[in-house]
């Protein structure tokens, strides 16, 4: 029985993946991740983390982050309380879809996670009090391959969906993209 429905976003590489959960009198069951599955995704990887989040303030913006190779990561980014917009942007070089972003609602009632490959950055907004996010990577967190956006960067034209009430000062410093900026390589 298939445990998940992967949707194409109008970016390449970039899916919205449906959990397609198991209902009975004592609830739910749902996968997050299966290798048979979804393995095909990951680059040839496997996974190397799992972390969790907790954003206590509705209208905060974590990020936009990413790795540089080799520690490019694609990861799976799942809500588990709570209501977040989340958003990728497309930072590869050559693609066609360069600087442009996709936005996914992620809820801890609409069974859909984010499958966000290498060479995009990723933030989001929550839209509710004390969200909780899960993230799966394919890599390990690399401090000296660590690379960052300005979530407010004109040249991405990000359209926030509500007032934005904290960045942390790690994120508020992130710098804007040079104009010569031709994107990041993958390898």
């Amino acid at each position: 029985m298939n445990k998940f429905v992967l949707k194409p976003t109008s970016i390449e590489g970039l899916k919205v993946i449906e959990r397609l959960p198991i209902r009975d009198e004592r609830g739910s069951f749902e996968r997050f991740f299966c290798q048979e599955s979804l393995g095909q995704f990951m680059g040839g990887k496997t996974i190397r983390q799992i972390n969790r989040t907790l954003t206590q303030k509705k209208g905060t913006v974590r990020g936009l982050h990413f790795q540089y190779s080799p520690y490019a990561e694609t990861k799976i980014v799942t809500c588990l309380k709570g209501k977040v917009w989340d958003v990728a942007v497309d930072l590869r070089q050559g693609s066609r879809t360069f600087l442009h972003y996709h936005e996914v609602l992620l809820t801890d009632k609409n069974n859909k996670s984010f499958l966000i490959p290498e060479g995009f950055a990723h933030g989001f907004q929550t839209l509710t009090i004390n969200c909780e996010m899960i993230y799966i990577h394919n890599a390990d967190y690399h401090k000296e391959s660590e690379g960052s956006v300005n979530a407010l960067d004109p040249a991405l034209k990000i359209k926030w969906p509500t007032a934005i009430t904290y960045r942390s000062q790690r994120d508020k410093t992130h710098l804007f993209l040079k104009k010569d900026f031709k994107g990041i390589h993958i390898q």
